[in-house]
């Protein structure tokens, strides 16, 4: 099953998986799809749109329920989002499953097509059950330079969210806020589809 008029908005499936009981849904059966930036035409589209505009405070979650609720409207599903918690819905499981996404070497979701800039808008449950998607890992064949790419090493164990924010706020960390996540600049796969603008956009609300 093929969700019409993804492209027309920026966005793009990046998988997909079965509902199970264990997800805590409102519904026990049929597939949730997955969606996120279809880039680099995502970027032109959402920072022409009324809520990148309008200055008023999380503009890409606002964007991304007005697109996602009308696509699953049109479809006759159901929407949902990683966003607006708690509770949060387990995307990160999700794109686990969807047989297109893998923990990272730095814990981070790497998917086929977006690498480590794999990034999950919402997604929209349908009653089908569609079969499920098989891909094979880019980490599997990589010699993982995202594993030391990182200026002040705060990925190698946990997460040192400190670290990172620290650095960022320095005059070194200027490369990092510009052009996004060093670490994640470093997979090669999907690291030229994401234009420096919106890397750049997200690198300030992460900070």
């Amino acid at each position: 099953m093929t969700l019409k008029g993804l492209a027309d908005v920026g966005l793009m499936s990046m998988g997909h998986c079965s509902v199970q009981q264990s997800d805590g849904l409102d519904r026990d059966h049929g597939t949730l799809i997955l969606l996120g930036p279809d880039e680099p035409a995502f970027w032109g589209l959402f920072s022409a749109s009324p809520e990148y505009l309008d200055g008023n405070p999380d503009p890409m979650d606002r964007w991304s329920r007005r697109m996602i609720d009308a696509i699953a409207t049109k479809t006759g599903g159901v929407a949902y989002y990683p966003f607006g918690g708690p509770p949060f819905q387990p995307f990160y499981t999700w794109a686990l499953r969807s047989g297109r996404a893998w923990a990272s070497p730095i814990g981070f979701l790497v998917h086929d097509i977006a690498g480590l800039f794999a990034s999950y808008r919402g997604a929209v449950w349908v009653p089908e059950q569609l079969t499920p998607e098989t891909s094979l890992s880019p980490c599997a064949t990589c010699p993982a330079p995202c594993k030391t790419a990182c200026p002040v090493d705060a990925l190698a164990a946990t997460y040192n969210v400190d670290a990172c924010k620290t650095y960022l706020a320095t005059k070194a960390g200027t490369h990092c806020m510009t052009k996004g996540c060093a670490a994640r600049r470093a997979c090669p796969v999907g690291a030229t589809r994401r234009l420096p603008a919106q890397a750049a956009f997200h690198m300030e609300a992460f900070l």
